[in-house]
């Protein structure tokens, strides 16, 4: 079993987006070891100790509340079509949770690199499973070839159009009515998100645009499949859910190239009840497609208690990707930074008469990317650029010692941890001014729109979080 890669190339334990909206997540794992730390520290005191106190943090922290979907008759729909397609795992139920929402709870114990779940490969979707159906012959005559991503979102909008009694009614059922992934942000709350972010989000609504534009002839060839107009059904909106769908939900795996789709990549699977399954950044997880059993597995590395929620790890991301791929944020995100790269030139002293050529090296040695700030510190990136933007003209000729991590004087480390300072102080500004105005937006507005507040202002929180904490960092090292 080897880990997945995702879509976009980098290499994930599971390549699954499940947007979650409002849903947060918050570290089983994590709390449990701090809860054993506390036991143990209460019982070495003597202060609290013994099986009633136990028992009573414990039930604090369990009184997370669970409420089965089992009964509900989607995912009864559901179950029952899986089954038919040889699915037929009892270990794990549908259950809302109120800090993750929708998600998978453990009905028996999972064991240490014990699998999670096992979906057999004819209940997953994939362009194989397009080509095969009713608008298989419509894409294999089109010219130019359309994309595998193209073909995915097109079977989507066809078979949520045609209801209940298509093939994949059941899963198109549970799939969310909406998402809250920047592509279904209006331009008001985008312009909310921090700079890097914003402008990544605004490329991914223009790549969506593209694909709608793009598809459009594709779309008018599909109309003898339809009694009504294919741009009545075809819309944007109808799309966008699709294009959200495929691109927050989709497991790797690789498919051999078809003759019939454009020479793209085709790495998508969509994963009916696996998907349920959320993410969180302090699970291990093994996933991939076992051609031994024919089967996509997911496998915990340290297993799962029994009545928990069990989560995937979607792999290392911060939460600018997670909300960029996902539409969601985890809380407590071990890899959680705020980027700089745009607000550095809120540092830079407009009389140095060589900051231009500075820049270029920066520039020229990729040092104007990736520049952050996270619970530790300060990055290397960061504080690296500043040493090298202290240089002085007779210092020029060690400008490569100084990017592959030699110091500078005393003086210019103050001089670097000053600017870091401030930074981190407009930063702060500017997370404030944001937090005021999503609160502000939050009292007159309709609940899907809350919800996309709500994603944003998570983020927001988390990036003031280590804002706050590494201005204690850099207000110490200046003191010293």
């Amino acid at each position: 079993m080897c880990l997945g890669q995702g879509a976009h190339g980098e290499n994930v334990s599971v390549l699954k987006r499940i947007p979650i909206g409002l849903d947060t997540m918050t570290s089983q794992v994590g709390f449990e070891a701090a809860l054993r730390v506390s036991d143990h520290v209460m019982n070495k005191t003597g202060s609290r100790a013994g099986r009633r106190a136990r028992k009573r943090r414990r039930k604090k922290h369990e009184g997370v509340s669970k409420v089965t979907l089992s009964h509900e008759a989607q995912f009864v729909g559901l179950r029952k079509w899986l089954n038919e397609g040889g699915f037929t795992s009892q270990h794990l139920i549908p259950v809302d949770f109120n800090d993750t929402g929708r998600g998978l709870m453990a009905t028996h114990p999972i064991e240490a690199n014990g699998t999670v779940i096992s979906l057999p490969e004819n209940c997953l979707l994939t362009t194989v499973t397009v080509l095969r159906s009713y608008m298989g012959e419509f894409i294999k005559r089109y010219q130019p070839p359309i994309s595998p991503l193209a073909a995915l979102c097109c079977f989507l909008v066809a078979e949520r159009h045609r209801g209940e009694t298509t093939e994949w009614g059941p899963y198109i059922d549970v799939l969310p009515k909406s998402y809250t992934c920047p592509v279904y942000l209006p331009d008001d709350i985008i312009h909310l998100l921090p700079g890097s972010l914003r402008n990544k989000a605004m490329e991914q609504k223009e790549q969506f645009e593209d694909l709608y534009s793009s598809s459009l002839a594709f779309f008018r060839s599909l109309q003898p499949l339809f009694s009504q107009p294919p741009e009545k059904l075809f819309t944007q909106d109808a799309l966008r859910w699709a294009w959200c769908s495929v691109n927050t939900r989709t497991v790797y795996m690789e498919h051999d190239q078809s003759n019939y789709l454009s020479r793209e990549k085709d790495v998508y699977a969509l994963a009916p009840y696996l998907d349920l399954l959320n993410h969180c950044p302090n699970v291990q997880v093994k996933a991939g497609f076992n051609k031994e059993t024919r089967c996509y597995e997911i496998k915990s590395v340290h297993g799962c208690k029994k009545f928990q929620q069990a989560f995937i790890n979607y792999g290392p991301h911060d939460n600018h990707k997670l909300l960029l791929e996902y539409g969601f944020v985890a809380p407590g995100n071990p890899h959680s930074v705020v980027y700089v790269d745009l607000d550095l030139q809120l540092c830079l002293d407009k009389n140095d008469k060589q900051l231009s050529q500075k820049l270029l090296y920066l520039k020229d040695n990729d040092f104007l990317n990736n520049l952050t700030f996270s619970m530790d510190c300060p990055s290397w990136r960061l504080m690296t650029a500043f040493r090298l933007l202290s240089l002085k003209p007779e210092q020029y000729a060690c400008w490569k010692n100084v990017l592959l991590g030699a110091s500078v004087s005393r003086t210019q480390e103050q001089w670097c941890i000053n600017s870091a300072l401030k930074l981190c102080h407009n930063l702060t500004e500017d997370n404030v001014k944001a937090l005021e105005r999503l609160s502000h937006l939050q009292h007159c507005t309709d609940h899907s729109r809350l919800e996309q507040l709500c994603v944003v202002e998570s983020l927001r929180r988390e990036q003031q979080r280590i804002l706050e904490h590494t201005q204690v960092l850099l207000e110490n090292l200046q003191r010293q």
